[in-house]
């Protein structure tokens, strides 16, 4: 295998005792707290999560879902975990179409309110696979919650966004807010409300979530909004554990949660992907990005249809990452001119997300996603808690018959992912990565996963420049980042791709990653997204 170049900004970050990478140093610093008190992946990642609820609010918290793979290094096994809610069992498509909604519920209405899974998620993970007790795991949340914190630049520029948009109208979206705005960068911001939250999660688990003064204050609020959740809903809540879906590739074995999340569409590109080579050719080369594009079309046109919940309907699983579904769907891949498949799926929405990943002195990682959707979800905020509840039902199809159809019970298409490599040959942890940002996360983990197999360090695959085709679309506009020479723009266009080229802030479209490699010998290698607030942090 040819080695690939890349000037990176800045170095990775290498340890042995452990570290944590993610979009907040104040997060990861939490998560090595945890590492230091002799936590391990799941305790450390958990307690990240509690602390970019908080820091993060825009992007993630209670009121939203997460999902988890984790590596066990005494087993070598992986498992998933799917931490996502389900819709009120009241809402039906029937429902809807009474209430002359069209065919798209609009983005931040009641209705899209599916129950928050997060939380049942954190403590399911604890359950299985942690070592620690919950409070001294959520301790370091809670101090930042009470005590405040300076906000940093990138997130206070998307919180003065959301301040702007839903949190200005919805129900209690205000206590998310200083005086009705966003903090400025620097700003300290303090959130009594979800150390409340947080603390009462500590004293009685996730039954205090979904069944205490939490719980009637989310179905408070909901029906006050014109919702239609119950208490039954919430208190029958649960998350489910899986065995991952998962491909080989070159003598690496990558790793997602399966459906109703998307990321078979990244299995299913890089399976299109294993028949081409690509050793040869630079990372930015116009035939590189070209067969990756491509690749994603043809992925996207599967999963925009398949991707569903699986209680629901049958997912051909097996055969849409089948080696052989990959070789008949690869001769559609001209190599020369771009094709765009015409068979549209329905016309979601990109999200703010958080993505992070952990891995420990003992070889165990965590790879975990945790998300409220179209940042603050739909902004409104269950009275005194301190956090916003999630819009994923927005991403339901009112089509009768399609497998995405909305139905009460059922969880919608997900567009969060967490990824794990594996090395065929052992089993043994190569690493964790992701990248969140709707359906730029399945893009983004082929895009991560090709750069690292061919060479490049943690730090340089996250600061490569990325392509992006617009909300998954197979017919859409390929988004090209700033970076990628303008002589390799004008040659996709010539090969038929139509390209927008973006900079500025409009690069938050290509997602923010974090990685963490470990070495055989056990060296840890990571490298955290320029495009966000984050670091790599190690334990020392």
């Amino acid at each position: 295998m040819t080695l690939q170049k890349f000037s990176s900004l800045r170095s990775s970050v290498y340890a042995t005792e452990g570290m944590v990478a993610s979009s907040q140093p104040l997060a990861s610093a939490a998560g090595v707290r945890i590492l230091s008190q002799g936590g391990n992946a799941a305790d450390a990642a958990v307690a990240v999560a509690a602390a970019l609820n908080v820091t993060e609010p825009a992007s993630t918290g209670l009121g939203g879902d997460m999902f988890a793979l984790f590596y066990d290094a005494a087993t070598r096994q992986v498992s998933a975990l799917n931490g996502s809610g389900r819709l009120p069992a009241a809402l039906t498509l029937q429902r809807i179409r009474n209430e002359g909604m069209g065919t798209e519920m609009p983005p931040y209405h009641p209705y899209t309110v599916t129950v928050p899974g997060a939380c049942a998620g954190w403590c399911d993970l604890i359950e299985r696979h942690g070592t620690l007790p919950l409070a001294a795991i959520l301790e370091p949340a809670m101090r930042l919650a009470e005590s405040g914190f300076p906000v940093a630049p990138i997130t206070s520029h998307f919180w003065q966004i959301g301040a702007n948009h839903q949190l200005k109208t919805a129900l209690n979206g205000q206590e998310l807010t200083i005086a009705g705005r966003g903090p400025n960068p620097g700003e300290t911001f303090r959130n009594p409300g979800l150390a409340r939250a947080l603390r009462v999660i500590a004293e009685g688990g996730k039954k205090a979530f979904y069944e205490g003064a939490i719980a009637e204050s989310i179905v408070d609020v909901l029906k006050k909004s014109g919702g239609c959740m119950a208490p039954t809903d919430l208190a029958g809540h649960e998350s489910t554990w899986e065995e991952s879906a998962s491909v080989t590739h070159g003598g690496l074995r990558i790793h997602e949660c399966p459906p109703n999340g998307q990321g078979i569409t990244a299995l299913m590109a890089l399976n299109l992907l294993e028949g081409f080579d690509m050793s040869g050719l630079p990372m930015l080369s116009a035939k590189r990005l070209h067969l990756q594009i491509e690749a994603l079309r043809l992925a996207f046109a599967d999963s925009r249809w398949f991707v569903s919940d699986p209680a629901f309907g049958n997912i051909p699983l097996e055969e849409l990452l089948s080696k052989e579904y990959a070789a008949g769907r690869r001769k559609l891949i001209n190599m020369h001119t771009a094709t765009l498949d015409q068979e549209l799926g329905q016309p979601f929405t990109s999200s703010d997300t958080v993505y992070f990943c952990v891995v420990d002195r003992w070889g165990n990682a965590c790879s975990f996603i945790n998300s409220n959707y179209m940042g603050f979800g739909t902004g409104i905020v269950p009275e005194g808690w301190g956090f916003s509840l999630q819009n994923r039902g927005h991403n339901f199809s009112l089509e009768a018959g399609h497998p995405n159809a909305l139905e009460p019970g059922k969880r919608p298409y997900h567009t969060i992912i967490p990824a794990l490599i594996t090395r065929e040959a052992d089993g043994s942890l190569m690493g964790a990565f992701g990248v969140m940002g709707g359906f730029m996360q399945p893009q983004g983990h082929v895009q991560i996963f090709m750069a690292l197999a061919h060479g490049l360090n943690p730090q340089a695959a996250l600061d490569l420049p990325r392509f992006c085709i617009q909300d998954g679309n197979p017919t859409e506009a390929v988004a090209l980042e700033d970076g990628i020479p303008m002589k390799i723009m004008a040659r996709l266009a010539e090969m038929g791709h139509q390209i927008k080229p973006v900079t500025g802030w409009g690069r938050a479209l290509f997602g923010r990653g974090q990685i963490i490699l470990r070495e055989p010998d056990g060296t840890l290698i990571g490298g955290s997204d320029p495009r966000s607030d984050g670091c790599a942090t190690p334990l020392v």
